[in-house]
């Protein structure tokens, strides 16, 4: 049986199974990222029997550092303290911080005074920075060596690291103070003379981070200069941590997730095992928002009853207009928000961007107004009506790319988050305009429509 094989009924049939022994070997064999979404099934007492039995093999920290942070708290409250503790031990600080934030603070200092006095002290350190900083997503572990230290000195520091740490051995210079002076690729240190002053061979021009900056910056670091790991700073220059690939993952994942979640008006604490009371409590107020937004571009259509009136065929295009203008102004907000998650794109250098959305939009604009036109004169017979739904769907296309464009980059400048809020105020404006510029159009031309 392979790992995608492995269901919710086959794991609660293997923890019934009275020999530890031969449940122990068998979870020994399933990777922990593929029981943890099986945990949402499972009862209070067989969480705690996986846990049992993952612990024997030091798998059970890997698996809980994996877990939807909406299931945690389910998770960790079928756990006994002493049990959670050592779990907790097994981890890097920054998976630590990431469970015990997700603990009811009463239990939450119980649990800390079961932690080991290292531990202890480390995640007190880690709680002391912002959220969603570069030092909360760190790990403290890192080889730091002395510039006077010779090649073959360096390889032997690697060497008593041994097994001690999971994490990859990423070689620092640092100076007597703990300030960052370079790092030193392990290749040069085995491919130089056992002599050679590590001084000589590391490379000075390194990339670093504060530890108070915000834990994207750090990734779009990772990301822009393909680096393994990013080392992390305090405010004196001194070297306090790392940010390796595998938390740069975790940070876009949120990240994205974030913005992602803000286009579409929710909020990134609903997910697929959030209950449906807490879905409903985030999703309803974005909900009457739209609404409301709605019923005022629906208002833009009440201006000109009179003309529907007289040409009833025009409501049929209405959908038309306003759906091709809600989709390209989406399109071009996707374009510009990642542009500005990813650092690509600044206020200062966004009227480019802007010019070029406009282009598009009107190139884009022009040629589905071409053959929307030309539909309607082939259903309807009538070559003005096609005339204005070419004429609408050029200007509702062009100040759809236009307002999808401005829009993130006038929230970024007043520091705002640009994906927050954005998508409805596109769509409401693109509704909006769609309306107004199908209906003003041939009310202007309703004579020869007629």
């Amino acid at each position: 049986m392979t790992d995608q094989d492995i269901t919710t009924d086959f794991l609660k049939r293997l923890l019934a199974n009275d020999g530890d022994l031969l449940a122990e070997e068998r979870l020994a064999q399933i990777h922990p990222s593929t029981l943890t979404p099986l945990l949402a099934d499972l009862a209070p007492d067989e969480i705690q029997r996986l846990i049992d039995l993952l612990f024997i093999r030091h798998r059970a920290a890997a698996m809980l550092a994996g877990l939807p942070a909406e299931l945690m708290p389910q998770i960790l409250e079928a756990i006994p303290d002493q049990r959670l503790a050592e779990v907790l031990a097994r981890l890097e600080i920054d998976d630590m911080l990431l469970l015990v934030e997700h603990l009811p603070t009463e239990r939450r200092d119980g649990v800390e005074e079961l932690l080991p006095p290292r531990q202890r002290r480390d995640l007190m350190h880690a709680e002391l920075y912002p959220p969603d900083s570069a030092g909360r997503a760190m790990v403290t572990h890192f080889i730091a060596l002395q510039p006077k230290m010779t090649a073959q000195e360096a390889i032997d520091a690697i060497r008593l690291e041994g097994d001690s740490s999971d994490a990859e051995p990423h070689l620092y210079v640092v100076d007597e103070s703990q300030r960052l002076l370079g790092v030193v690729p392990i290749r040069k240190l085995v491919s130089n003379p056992p002599q050679t002053p590590v001084g000589h061979l590391m490379i000075s021009e390194s990339i670093s981070v504060s530890s108070e900056a915000d834990q994207e910056e750090a990734a779009q670091l990772v990301a822009r200069y393909d680096l393994l790991a990013l080392p992390v700073t305090d405010p004196d220059d001194r070297m306090v941590g790392i940010i390796t690939v595998d938390d740069v993952i975790d940070v876009i994942n949120e990240e994205a997730t974030e913005d992602i979640y803000r286009l579409a008006g929710l909020s990134d604490a609903d997910r697929v095992y959030t209950s449906a009371r807490v879905s409903i409590s985030k999703r309803l107020p974005w909900m009457i928002v739209n609404l409301g937004t709605a019923f005022t571009a629906a208002s833009v259509v009440g201006l000109y009853e009179s003309t529907l009136d007289q040409l009833v065929s025009l409501a049929i295009f209405l959908p038309v207009v306003a759906g091709i203008g809600g989709n390209g102004g989406i399109q071009t907000l996707t374009v510009i928000t990642r542009s500005i998650a990813l650092g690509e794109i600044e206020f200062s250098s966004g009227f480019r961007a802007i010019g070029k959305e406009l282009w598009v939009g009107l190139v884009i604009g022009s040629v589905a107004g071409i053959l929307a036109g030309f539909v309607a004169f082939l259903w309807q017979g009538n070559a003005i009506l096609g005339l204005v739904l070419l004429l609408s769907m050029m200007i509702t296309m062009t100040m759809a790319s236009l307002l999808g464009a401005a829009i993130p980059l006038l929230l970024k400048s007043f520091g705002q988050d640009p994906a927050l809020g954005a998508g409805v105020l596109v769509t409401f404006c693109t509704d909006a305009l769609g309306f107004f510029s199908f209906l003003g159009i041939a009310t202007l031309l309703l004579q020869k429509l007629v």
